[in-house]
């Protein structure tokens, strides 16, 4: 399978603009990816929980169909998991799902 999953866990927003979102959205795009997975884990839960100029550029990769998941211990620990779910981010337990995705050999860039 032909298929990137970024584990996004910065909440630096000159990180996710400049290279997160681009790199995701372009991957998409032009096809270099068939499949493109943001992972929300961490500090990254609580920015697109509270930052409406985020949740503007979690939307916009959703509607380019890049699929886009999170933490639901993350959320629920940060207070984020009705905003994020709202958005149509999959929150989710996600250690079981990020483990078999590197026993699997998906690729996990980590940002």
């Amino acid at each position: 399978m032909d298929k990137l999953n970024i584990l996004w866990t910065t909440d630096n927003k000159d990180t996710v603009f400049n290279m997160l979102v681009m790199y995701a959205t372009n991957s998409k795009k032009n096809q270099w990816w068939q499949d493109v997975n943001v992972i929300i884990w961490g500090a990254s839960a609580k920015l697109v929980g509270m930052d409406t100029q985020v949740q503007t550029e979690v939307l916009e990769m959703i509607n380019n169909g890049i699929s886009i998941e999170a933490c639901k211990a993350c959320c629920d620990n940060l207070g984020v998991t009705d905003t994020l779910t709202k958005l149509g981010v999959n929150v989710r337990y996600m250690g079981v799902a990020l483990t078999d995705y590197i026993k699997s050999g998906e690729k996990i860039l980590t940002i």
